[in-house]
């Protein structure tokens, strides 16, 4: 299973669904990170010192900041869904096959 960042712009009740399935993740509120307006690259770093992968819905910021440099745990940018347990569901899916999510950019869509 994963080591897993969540973004502070990320649903709670997914990053405990992800911790259900076994992923050990932590959220920005439990890192003491929220309501900090932390620029993204910082909420990368942060990421990368403590080698996680970042779990956002901050699609366009941190697809950027991959494209600037694939030396990360892995990047897992999400299209919001109001249907939480299918957003759980598929991230779940994109993730629970790979080896590994180091230097990754996994993009998790919303159906139409």
């Amino acid at each position: 299973m994963f080591r897993i960042y969540a973004n502070e712009n990320f649903p709670r009740v997914v990053a405990e669904a992800l911790r259900q399935k076994g992923h050990d993740v932590l959220t920005s509120r439990e890192a003491g990170k929220a309501d900090q307006a932390i620029p993204d690259a910082e909420v990368l770093e942060f990421a990368v010192a403590n080698d996680r992968a970042i779990l956002t819905l901050n699609r366009r910021d941190f697809i950027r900041l991959h494209n600037l440099s694939a030396t990360h745990a892995g990047i897992i940018v999400c299209t919001y869904d109001p249907d939480l347990a299918a957003l759980a569901s598929r991230t779940e899916q994109a993730i629970v096959s790979r080896v590994s999510l180091h230097g990754l950019l996994i993009r998790i869509v919303r159906p139409n």
